[in-house]
């Protein structure tokens, strides 16, 4: 049996993946530029709401592709003399993948969970908090201080300020992209791990695959720097 056909069709959903990936960064972009102009929180709320879609849609694409790769998979093992009813298994192999989802699925997309730490970094950065963001309002006072001195605004690598701050998901600090890819580049050809260039910092294996824009802290740096 060929598969040529299922191989085409497997790569055409993996571009409509890419799609709902940009669906999401765009929306992530919205969500920041009301926070940045004091819009509602309605307003940002239901761009959240977007992401849960989106994250709906790729979960969903995720398991039609995992039935239609286990199903050739079990074809190929088995090697039957008839050709079986491909959509039958396909489908039976992607509704009992669906029969588990849940909600809390959604919320641990790796773009929604980045959403949610721009949104929520946003705020404290541009002081701008919603009367329900109480983890945030907790910490405001210290956040604040940090804000106002502008020590967040420093990469721990070449102690000026960031033009374009990544943030690693790992340990949470951040550092100009440029500075540290070279560091990543350079200790990969001696075969070496990276150790995060904060002071006091534990983590020793810094990744470039860690790292993600750190969008809230460029707009405030940019922020700071027109006024």
């Amino acid at each position: 049996i060929s598969f040529n056909s299922v191989d085409s069709s497997l790569s055409s959903l993996k571009n409509c993946q890419s799609y709902i990936n940009t669906g999401m960064e765009i929306a992530t972009h919205v969500a920041l530029d009301l926070v940045e102009s004091f819009n509602d929180v309605e307003d940002v709320n239901s761009m959240e709401n977007v992401m849960l879609e989106y994250a709906a849609m790729d979960r969903e694409l995720n398991h039609y592709m995992t039935a239609i790769e286990e199903t050739v998979n079990q074809i190929k093992r088995e090697k039957p003399e008839n050709i079986p009813d491909l959509k039958y298994l396909v489908n039976e192999k992607f509704t009992a993948l669906e029969s588990k989802n849940t909600d809390s699925d959604l919320q641990k997309n790796e773009k929604y969970i980045y959403f949610k730490d721009q949104v929520k970094d946003m705020r404290k950065q541009f002081c701008h908090q919603s009367d329900n963001d109480n983890e945030a309002i907790e910490q405001i006072d210290e956040d604040i201080a940090v804000t106002q001195s502008q020590m967040n605004f420093i990469c721990p690598i070449t102690q000026m300020e960031m033009k374009r701050p990544v943030r690693n998901k790992v340990c949470g600090h951040t550092y100009e992209e440029d500075a540290i890819l070279k560091i990543i580049q350079t200790r990969k050809q001696q075969k070496k791990k990276v150790r995060c260039p904060k002071i006091g910092c534990s983590h020793v294996d810094v990744k470039g695959s860690d790292l993600v824009p750190d969008e809230a802290l460029k707009r405030a740096i940019d922020s700071q720097n027109k006024q």
